[in-house]
């Protein structure tokens, strides 16, 4: 495969049309706000799933950034009382944002047709399936890859200085794994504990979150021996809740 289709639809299993036509399962899965996490098997098939993974392996890897930000000495050592620490959001992972045009990464993304179908109609309609709840037109795109010991230790993703986010948004991933890949969790909070555990270690399994929560990504483990070859690709849209039209009193 030597690039992603034009619309997100054309890269769907029977099951992953079902979110489309609108008799799935999962339909409206986040409708409840009190829900906050769906894990979605079986949405892209395997072989095209690996596929996509080797096209990203050849062409985008390499144009991937760094993004590391570990637990600061002063997090401990500038504490003035016991159990009163407080951890920033720690992560170690390689990503790409895919909304400068100025980037490489954009470039490249570009040329494959990754930001194209990220940006289709039929994922947002996808998304838009899963969330029960009408999403503005324009998302924001991303790829990160998990190496080996990459994680995201707990955050909650809360923007309360954006105002068409502080109320909450959706965030859809698109998980590519290698078959090197032993594990990687995700750990998300139900009533006020990081109690529940999914795989995200999945080919071609879709994941949606309606944000804010706690939760966070365990470090992907390799299989013994095949450390080179461990690697999980993220492909990620942010959409924000469309907002009712406010009619003039009167009108």
């Amino acid at each position: 495969m030597d690039s992603f289709p034009a619309e997100f639809a054309d890269l769907l299993s029977r099951d992953g049309r079902r979110v489309l036509a609108g008799g799935s399962p999962h339909q409206d899965a986040l409708a409840d706000p009190r829900r906050r996490f769906v894990s979605l098997a079986g949405m892209i098939p395997e072989a095209r799933a690996d596929a996509l993974r080797r096209l990203l392996d050849r062409t985008l890897y390499a144009a991937l950034r760094p993004l590391e930000a570990p637990i600061p000495p002063e997090a401990t050592w500038e504490m003035t009382e016991n159990y009163g620490e407080l951890l920033p959001k720690t992560v170690r992972v390689r990503t790409a944002t895919l909304e400068s045009r100025r980037t490489r990464a954009y470039a490249i993304a570009e040329e494959i047709g990754l930001v194209a179908m990220l940006r289709s109609p039929s994922f947002k309609a996808f998304v838009e399936g899963i969330a029960g709840k009408e999403l503005r037109g324009r998302n924001g795109v991303q790829a990160l890859c998990y190496g080996p010991g990459d994680y995201a230790g707990p955050h909650n993703d809360h923007h309360p200085e954006l105002a068409a986010a502080r109320g909450g948004y959706v965030d859809c991933h698109i998980s590519l794994a290698s078959p090197a890949v032993a594990h990687q969790w995700l750990v998300y909070a139900e009533r006020g504990h990081l109690s529940r555990i999914e795989s995200v270690a999945t080919s071609g399994g879709i994941t949606v979150y309606r944000l804010p929560f706690w939760h966070y990504t365990t470090p992907l483990a390799a299989k013994p021996g095949r450390e080179d070859a461990a690697r999980r690709w993220v492909l990620l849209g942010t959409f924000l809740f469309k907002q009712p039209r406010l009619v003039p009193a009167g009108v």
